[in-house]
């Protein structure tokens, strides 16, 4: 470890470090962003053409195969998650939902208290581990997490989906797509969040359906009553216009643009394989570090099992292992708070019901310096916190 007495003489050029919003891409700025569709009718054929067109080019990045449909929700990932759920899950049928994290574990909440689906199986871990998702029945549903958000902890395959299972699958990818290959023909129900791995603003989300989701969703009409943000039927029928641009409320144009935007700056660098190659650089930058500092540990054990965007880590070692519980949680936040006031990094500290940890994003639009100038930081303030200051 290398020891800072004084503090590091570089900061970071763009110090967001959020795991959602996460930072614009390089070179952002409003100016980049087009206006006309501002102060327009989202149902206008301006408005819809710009809805049409993010759509389009989300579904051409992420390589979704082409009979599948990609729409546009409220209440960003979680709206379309739990549109998912509401919409598709009948409680005739067996369904598992699998959570390693805290997002997952609200998926299990709304399977258990809300949707009381009753031939339920529900799979937990602790931060850090992956539940055995290979005991799951091909026939039952299946609603799991790509990427837990706040542990760092990502599923290593998807040999435990067979092709052409009887049950559907229900896949929270919104810290996932735009940095790992998403398996589609394997998935029935992805869900994303513009703010996370593009930066974007938030407060929408993205629904992308496979034939056989489609085919769920027309067959099946659930018993609960659904809110008109979940209503994506006209009739027996999906309404498909909702996957042309149609939104079922009202979005914000602006924020449509800003997604625009980023897509198309990530188109201009190569697509997503060069966002997956950008996070891949990004985390190995940050799990070395990890590795070679011996006073922290990944959260995650395994590395097959390790993120490529928000890396979470931990504390260890004889001094901080003498601490009480309230002393360590304090470290991570001590740190954190310290970097903050400096303007070298924002928003790092571990989420809130994760154990005591610093978790740092490294997705496509962040950029390897500026993480590279980090780590002294957390080093020189880690050594202030552990001498008292």
């Amino acid at each position: 470890m290398t020891t800072h007495a004084s503090e590091p003489a570089l900061k970071p050029d763009r110090p967001q470090f959020s795991s959602g919003p996460t930072v614009k891409f390089p070179g952002w700025s409003l100016d980049k962003l087009k206006t006309d569709s501002l102060g327009r009718s989202h149902r206008s054929a301006l408005g819809k053409s710009r809805l049409k067109y993010a759509i389009d080019l989300s579904k051409e990045l992420l390589g979704v195969p082409e009979d599948y449909l990609v729409g546009i929700m409220p209440a960003s990932d979680t709206g379309a998650l739990e549109c998912a759920m509401w919409t598709m899950l009948d409680p005739a049928r067996p369904a598992t939902v699998a959570a390693w994290e805290s997002f997952g574990n609200v998926w299990i909440q709304d399977a258990v208290k809300q949707l009381k689906l009753p031939k339920l199986t529900t799979l937990d871990a602790d931060y850090g581990e992956i539940p055995d998702l290979h005991g799951i029945p091909q026939d039952n549903d299946v609603v799991f997490t790509w990427n837990g958000t706040t542990s760092g902890a990502k599923i290593p395959g998807t040999d435990w989906l067979a092709p052409g299972r009887e049950g559907v699958t229900i896949n929270d990818a919104t810290s996932a797509v735009f940095a790992m290959e998403m398996d589609w023909p394997k998935l029935d129900a992805t869900t994303y969040s513009w703010q996370k791995v593009m930066g974007s603003e938030a407060q929408h989300g993205m629904l992308i359906l496979s034939p056989k989701a489609v085919e769920r969703i027309e067959s099946y009409d659930p018993a609960w009553p659904l809110p008109k943000l979940f209503r994506l039927k006209k009739g027996d029928k999906l309404n498909r216009a909702i996957f042309e641009g149609a939104t079922i409320n009202t979005p914000s144009m602006l924020a449509t643009e800003d997604y625009i935007a980023a897509l198309e700056w990530a188109k201009s660098i190569g697509g997503r394989q060069a966002l997956f190659e950008r996070a891949n650089a990004n985390a190995k930058i940050v799990t070395d570090w990890i590795e070679a500092t011996p006073w922290v540990r990944n959260m995650v054990a395994d590395p097959q099992k390790r993120t490529n965007t928000g890396v979470c880590f931990r504390f260890q070692g004889d001094w901080y292992d003498s601490l009480s519980a309230d002393e360590q949680a304090a470290v991570p936040k001590t740190i954190a708070k310290m970097l903050e006031e400096r303007d070298v990094g924002y928003d790092f500290n571990g989420y809130r019901d994760a154990p005591p940890s610093l978790r740092i994003w490294c997705g496509g639009t962040l950029e390897r310096e500026d993480l590279k100038r980090l780590l002294p930081w957390i080093e020189w303030a880690y050594e202030r916190v552990k001498a008292g200051a």
